[in-house]
């Protein structure tokens, strides 16, 4: 049973930090994370004009704070959630001996989207786009999650 979910892109600034927000706001009873597979911007908040695009959304993730993903959250997590490919290899790189940790794209749970990955708009400067693809995908992850909760409870 998922009961805490850690989003991961590169840097933590944009796409991860968007996911958590975006989760907190659909499923406020689970525990949600989210980190970068670089240290680039530990202990930064999200990207100015991602944040203001999700606060026109009345999404409000000014309190996250970047922080960098380890092999310790295979252990901290029930599922990991990357953004694209290069992020889940680097993510599956650290996993520990023994881990059976899911990892998965968050473009998996929007299979209707075309989508292979969640394009950053840090590069892409399609902040709105790249909302759209997350509220979709972390739709389709909470009904997943919803749904294996009924099969379990």
């Amino acid at each position: 049973m998922i009961r805490s979910v850690v989003f991961v892109c590169l840097g933590n600034i944009c796409r991860s930090p968007a996911a958590e927000a975006v989760f907190r706001a659909q499923a406020p009873g689970l525990a949600s994370d989210s980190a970068g597979t670089s240290d680039w911007h530990v202990g930064e908040p999200p990207y100015g004009a991602m944040q203001a695009a999700a606060l026109a959304r009345g999404i409000d993730m000014s309190d996250l704070r970047a922080r960098q993903f380890g092999p310790e959250d295979f252990a901290r997590f029930d599922l990991i959630v990357a953004m694209d490919g290069d992020n889940l290899a680097r993510i599956e790189a650290q996993r520990p001996q023994g881990s059976d940790t899911p990892v998965h794209l968050l473009t998996d749970y929007a299979p209707d989207s075309g989508a292979d990955h969640v394009p950053d708009p840090y590069y892409t400067r399609d902040f709105d786009g790249t909302l759209d693809l997350i509220e979709k995908a972390v739709g389709g992850l909470i009904a997943q999650i919803s749904g294996d909760r009924e099969e379990v409870d």
